[in-house]
């Protein structure tokens, strides 16, 4: 027979080493058989795979076990279920695309539509939709020095791998700024990364499984949907306001879905600029610990703040809180370097998936990184971008007010404001419109999961300081109200 059947033939006994905790079970025994056939070729894509019943005879187990191998192979997408029909070896030929997990709504604007036409605009664009500060607002000079600085360095730290855990000197600095916001962790449990977005992927790759579900807050930043689709799993959203997420509507969603992971910022919260509450944090921490709950606390915008928000990692000891940042907002995006701080148990494994995925850490942009750092002038560069900041809100929240469009809240600190349109206007028409004049928008409903959002839009304050901003919004409104 091409398909598994009744009769066994070489190859056909169950796979003697099965990698990881499904060793130890007739499903991932179940599971493992068909993948080597897959692999061998012996089942085609598109070939039908045996009955439940039939599988279940052969491999002397029960029904319900392989039902239950069938349908975790199906949410890997090595097979496909055809109601009615059976099973079948999915096609191999087409590439995966993010894109295409998920609802299709408004699929002309998403978070891919958001984040392609804010990196691949050209410089001469205006983005107000786009997530980083102009190249004017960055230490330019100091990066310039630090390369200076390197160019001059010993030969191993230009052309060599680094270490899997990350430069030991930037360990240490990303520690002592940990601790100034009460998160208590040695550099042995620190890990840089590429990025903070490479942060995230090392840890779904850790804890996660394809069809596992995963919590994030409604609205959130919305490449974490884009990633969490990219892992393929199942994601529920969380009402989030302005002192954080719905305690009660977070309970109903841990006690129906039992997610694995929740994946959040508690300093400035990405889009809203909200600010997480000690009570909130305190009752996050618990119905965590009572349903099993990993959170990873994104700060990647420790430096904007004024006064520091209450960090998860820091009441909860990094138990079941992993801490992720990045250098890319205060920074630099181009030196792409972000840390994850967690258990000891876990970094093992992490530096294992780091090997495995990048093999060896950027020393180069760890030193580059390390170097601005330490130089004293980044401290006052900071104190000069949140003034700049500072005054940016002010100015961007009275000229977006004088053309109807309200910010939900005032924010703390930071770059982001999350506001209502007039009237019943979709904020992606008013970015569709907004392009066609060279403007790139970040509507409502790319953030939120529930698509709740479609009469919002997250504003760059640090990006509107072109009257041309103002003008191209006025239009677009006029024009969404005249059709």
């Amino acid at each position: 027979m091409d398909a598994i059947g009744k009769t066994k033939r070489p190859g056909m006994e169950p796979d003697a080493a099965i990698s990881g905790g499904e060793s130890t079970t007739r499903v991932g025994m179940v599971m493992a058989t068909i993948r080597s056939r897959i692999a061998a070729r012996s089942l085609m894509p598109g070939a039908k795979l045996p009955s439940v019943r039939g599988l279940s005879a052969n491999l002397k187990v029960s029904t319900s076990t392989v039902v239950d191998a069938y349908e975790r192979l199906v949410a890997e997408g090595a097979i496909l279920s055809r109601p009615g029909s059976g099973f079948y070896v999915a096609s191999q030929a087409a590439a995966f695309s993010p894109a295409d997990v998920g609802p299709r709504l408004d699929r002309a604007v998403d978070p891919f539509w958001v984040s392609r036409q804010s990196l691949e605009a050209p410089d001469d664009a205006l983005k107000p939709g786009c997530g980083w500060l102009p190249p004017s607002w960055l230490p330019e000079e100091s990066i310039r020095k630090a390369l200076r600085g390197l160019s001059r360095s010993n030969g191993s730290m230009l052309t060599d791998y680094g270490s899997p855990l990350g430069l030991i000197g930037l360990r240490q600095l990303v520690a002592r700024r940990l601790a100034d916001h009460a998160v208590d962790v040695p550099p042995d449990q620190i890990m840089l990364t590429d990025s903070g977005t490479q942060a995230i992927d090392l840890i779904c790759r850790l804890l996660l499984e394809p069809g596992d579900t995963v919590l994030v807050d409604d609205p959130c930043y919305f490449n974490f949907h884009a990633l969490l689709r990219a892992h393929r799993v199942k994601i529920v959203g969380v009402p989030y306001g302005s002192s954080g997420p719905d305690v009660e509507a977070f309970a109903a969603v841990l006690a129906e879905h039992r997610p694995k992971l929740y994946v959040t910022n508690s300093g400035i919260h990405n889009p809203t600029s909200a600010i997480l509450s000690p009570v909130v944090a305190h009752r996050v921490l618990k119905l965590a610990e009572q349903f099993d709950l990993t959170i990873v606390e994104d700060d990647i915008f420790a430096d904007f703040e004024l006064v520091a928000a209450p960090r998860l990692a820091a009441f909860d000891g990094l138990d079941r809180v992993i801490e992720i940042g990045s250098f890319s907002k205060t920074l630099s995006a181009s030196m792409r370097c972000g840390f994850i701080a967690t258990r000891r148990d876990w970094l093992e494994g992490l530096t294992d998936l780091k090997i495995a995925t990048t093999f060896a850490g950027a020393a180069m942009n760890a030193e580059l990184v390390r170097t601005v750092l330490s130089d004293g002038s980044y401290r006052k560069h900071i104190e000069t971008l949140r003034i700049r900041l500072a005054r940016a809100m002010r100015d961007v929240t009275a000229g977006l007010k004088a053309i109807g469009i309200e910010p939900l809240l005032e924010p703390q600190a930071g770059m982001f404001l999350w506001c209502r349109l007039p009237g019943e206007v979709d904020a992606a028409e008013i970015a569709r419109l907004g392009l066609e004049k060279g403007i790139v928008l970040a509507p409502g409903n790319v953030f939120s999961l529930s698509q709740a959002a479609r009469n919002n839009m997250r504003f760059n304050v640090s990006q509107m300081d072109d009257d041309r901003v103002f003008e191209v919004l006025a239009w677009a409104l006029k024009q969404a109200r005249a059709q």
